[in-house]
């Protein structure tokens, strides 16, 4: 016997989302959450520097079923970690959780038709848990390590080296030249919240990233909150800003010339007419090709024109006992490097996924829905949106998640089996970006197809629409019970014409 019908991995801002909707969807059905850490929350509890915040708004970032009531729209950390924390609490979901217990490998075995999942426990035990519905809310990326590059001569340097994720808390910075090497959100939202304490914060780039800036409180949303009920209030935000996000990605696609004109001139008006914005501010690529930095209230802008910060575009030659060596020629002085060189992309949470004793590529398979792996039983991914905020598409794949569940319960079947027809040809990348971490960890993400129900949009409309409003009924996705599972061939013979 299972020990729970559904298993979810990730107590963060996914997983706790994804309880909440199986708690609420399907109040018969058993779960457990499992999380590596000792605490709620993922990405907010594990990211500690100078400035942590949101790179999208809250009111699409938060949950579809909570308001976000707090002052500002773009939020730090740590009252990200507590919308979180308190969501968990509001639904009793502390009690199903079991932290420090690290999902390393997950077998499915169709005579059966479930999972088991090999745990790694923070005591330095182990244990298995079998369930019969595996929802992976472990998010994209290594939480043990950092994208970390070795620079020439990095023995040499006299001063502290620190990776963004794993902020040293007594880091003292007060008073030091600080050089953080980045172009990327994190370093963005550095510069500003170390400039006022340090002597001088250095972003050195090998390239530009394209910025935009935006209040950090909303003030529409303020005026609505005022004068609506909160639910009411809450949804008109959220699309409002939805709406936004989509019309702006669809210029970015129809007219990238105008997008990136649009965006370099604001730059400009912001840092005036005599900043050379050409190198420093403007990019190889077109916007959207990878994620848009936000700047909360100009807060960059502001540092960089008070002289406290100031930008270098250039590549390191090798460290040096006081600083960094440019390709130019140039030393950069440094007490303090910050390496926000990214993040190691890690897909289904770094496990080990085998069906029938056979092992899972992510990267040999095709996207159903965007949720599902093809001819992988009874799996579900939850992967947000990369060019808006995570949690619109979370929320739509728990939904529709729960509403797999109920069908498969209301047609007496125990397997859900995304199958491929023969028409299907694999396409590009299910995360349609060509940033670093996506690039470098190509064969770890699994392909769109060329039609539904295999396309990956980023759409919002047409998601909602295929996740929410589509039948369930579809020849592609295959409903078994267990005696007919046992029937079938071999699952490495199923994949085989289906290989990008």
């Amino acid at each position: 016997m299972p020990d729970c019908d559904v298993l979810i991995i990730g107590a963060g801002l996914s997983g706790i989302g994804a309880a909440v909707h199986l708690a609420r969807d399907c109040p018969d059905r058993s779960f457990l959450i499992i999380e590596g850490r000792a605490a709620i929350g993922g990405t907010w509890d594990l990211f500690r520097y100078p400035g942590i915040r949101s790179d999208s708004d809250m009111y699409t970032l938060g949950y579809d079923f909570k308001p976000w009531t707090a002052p500002k729209a773009i939020a730090d950390g740590d009252t990200i970690r507590d919308y979180v924390q308190g969501t968990a609490d509001e639904h009793d979901l502390t009690r199903r959780i079991r932290f420090g217990h690290r999902a390393v490998a997950a077998a499915w075995d169709s005579a059966s038709a479930c999972w088991t999942v090999q745990i790694d426990l923070a005591d330095g035990g182990n244990t298995s848990i079998v369930c019969r519905f595996l929802y992976l809310c472990s998010g994209y990326y290594s939480y043990e390590k950092g994208h970390r590059p070795d620079f020439p001569g990095e023995a040499d340097f006299a001063g502290t080296i620190v990776h963004p994720q794993f902020w040293p808390e007594a880091l003292d910075y007060a008073g030091k030249q600080v050089v953080i090497i980045g172009s990327g959100a994190t370093a963005v939202t550095l510069v500003p919240a170390m400039a006022d304490a340090a002597a001088h914060v250095t972003m050195l780039q090998r390239s530009p990233s394209y910025v935009v800036s935006r209040p950090a409180k909303d003030a529409v949303a303020d005026v609505l909150r005022r004068l609506l009920p909160q639910h009411l209030a809450y949804r008109l935000i959220r699309w409002k800003n939805i709406v936004f996000q989509q019309l702006f990605y669809g210029l970015t696609r129809r007219d990238p010339a105008r997008a990136k004109r649009e965006l370099l001139s604001r730059v400009q008006a912001e840092l005036g007419p005599d900043y050379d914005v050409g190198t420093h501010f403007t990019p190889r690529y077109n916007p959207w090709d990878q994620r848009l930095c936000l700047v909360p209230d100009g807060d960059l802008f502001k540092a960089l024109k008070a002289g406290k910060a100031s930008v270098v575009t250039d590549r390191i030659e090798r460290f040096e006992a006081g600083g960094i060596r440019l390709a130019s020629g140039q030393l950069l002085p440094a007490d303090v490097i910050v390496t926000a060189t990214g993040l190691q992309l890690l897909a289904m949470g770094g496990m080990r996924l085998s069906v029938d004793g056979q092992p899972v590529q992510a990267g040999e398979h095709l996207s159903y829905k965007g949720v599902m792996l093809s001819h992988v039983p009874n799996l579900a991914v939850s992967m947000g949106y990369i060019n808006a905020s995570w949690t619109l598409r979370s929320d739509l794949i728990a939904r529709w998640v729960a509403k797999l569940l109920n069908h498969m319960q209301a047609k007496g079947r125990q397997i859900a089996t995304p199958v491929p027809a023969a028409d299907v040809v694999p396409g590009k990348l299910s995360w349609d970006l060509a940033s670093g971490y996506v690039e470098r960890s190509a064969n770890m993400v699994p392909r769109a197809g060329n039609r539904q129900p295999w396309l990956v949009t980023a759409n919002y409309r047409i998601d909602r629409k295929e996740l929410l409003d589509a039948p369930m009924e579809d020849p592609e996705l295959v409903l078994r019970s267990i005696a007919i599972a046992q029937k079938k061939p071999a699952y490495r013979n199923q994949i085989r014409s289906h290989r990008p």
